[in-house]
């Protein structure tokens, strides 16, 4: 369909939204109650501080190491997602982006 691909959008979702726009116009575009969760659940701040100390403890461990030293003791229950790991050391920049071992672009 010509709209969709002008619009850059799906079928469905051209449809989805097609009845809202004749009864209200752009306005009901604009306006509209999102699903998605406005604070998303984080992380408590004193697993926060042990990522961050086991960090500067240990700088040479990455992110899975991090997330199962404290699984370990937590009774080996994941307490957090390596993935969480990198972000929380992100957000204190004690993490930084590194190549791939086996990347076919480098050196």
């Amino acid at each position: 369909m010509f709209a969709c691909r002008t619009a850059h959008v799906g079928r469905r979702t051209f449809y989805y939204w097609k009845p809202r726009f004749i009864t209200g116009g752009y306005a009901a575009l604009v306006s509209f109650a999102s699903a998605a969760p406005k604070h998303p659940a984080r992380t408590d701040a004193a697993i926060e501080a042990q990522i961050v100390a086991l960090r500067t403890a240990h700088p040479t461990w990455g992110k899975r190491r991090i997330a199962d030293e404290l699984a370990k003791g937590n009774a080996w229950q994941r307490v957090v997602s390596p993935n969480t790991v990198a972000r929380i050391l992100r957000d204190h920049t004690l993490w930084t982006a590194t190549a791939k071992k086996n990347d076919p672009s480098g050196p």
